[in-house]
């Protein structure tokens, strides 16, 4: 599979947003382009004004600034009425929209880099099921993983031969699983 370069840029960086379920639910393309612009540019924050010129020209609208203006207020007054955005309220106040956080979101936590963990060799993968007859060697390794990292990540002189002996230890521990 391909992935074109500014997908593949977005997510080695981590700058995937992530949308609530009830996005699925705006029925209106500029209430959904107005949520995206919010969740980029104000996220967590517990407010973000934005010039109505400026959030037109960030939503691509080719209507005139009367007709944006109309629309806005549109979306404005039914989220005042029905608090249908998800994660913010959104208002307009002359020529400038804020977007309020209701702070329903999760806080965000690190992802941990995958290049931080150590790399399996196939064979491996191999050897563990011999040492470790009838256990899932795919939960072996991400039960080994969450233990090297709760353990501090110390540095293994290989890696594989220190999954190999946790495989050992758990099989020998627990014979069947």
């Amino acid at each position: 599979m391909t992935l074109s370069e500014w997908i593949y840029n977005a997510v080695t960086k981590h700058e995937v947003l992530t949308l609530h379920r009830n996005y699925f639910r705006l029925r209106k393309p500029l209430e959904r382009r107005m949520y995206e612009v919010a969740r980029k540019h104000c996220g967590q924050q517990d407010e973000w004004a934005v010039s109505l010129d400026l959030l037109r020209k960030k939503c691509g609208s080719a209507s005139s600034d009367k007709e944006f203006r109309r629309l806005v207020s549109l979306i404005c007054d039914e989220d005042a009425q029905h608090s249908h955005m998800p994660d913010y309220a959104v208002r307009l106040d002359d020529a400038t929209v804020r977007f309020t956080n209701r702070n329903t979101m999760k806080a965000v936590t690190a992802i941990p880099d995958p290049i931080l963990f150590p790399v399996l060799d196939s064979e491996t993968y191999h050897e563990a099921r011999i040492v470790a007859p009838g256990y899932d060697v795919y939960a072996l390794e991400e039960q080994w993983r969450e233990f090297w990292f709760a353990s501090g990540k110390p540095d293994l002189k290989s890696p594989d031969a220190a999954f190999i002996g946790f495989c050992k230890y758990r099989h020998q521990k627990k014979p069947s699983p």
